[in-house]
């Protein structure tokens, strides 16, 4: 990460991750993080199973939606 995120933040970020309305640009523009980034972040925050689980529903909506994540 280039920056060092604090508890709360990372906190944010993984909930605002898992919402379905929004997207990792409106993410990097509040926090400063890259889509990679975040998706390192989830991967270590959450189980593996849960990671595979929200990458699949990320990529689910991408495939149906022209903009999403």
């Amino acid at each position: 990460m280039t920056t060092t995120l604090s508890p709360a933040q990372i906190s944010e970020i993984v909930e605002m991750a898992l919402s379905d309305h929004i997207s990792f640009t409106q993410i990097s523009a509040q926090h400063g993080v890259t889509p990679d980034e975040i998706k390192v972040l989830m991967r270590t925050q959450l189980k593996p199973g849960s990671y595979r689980a929200w990458r699949k529903r990320v990529r689910d909506f991408g495939d149906r939606r022209a903009h999403y994540k």
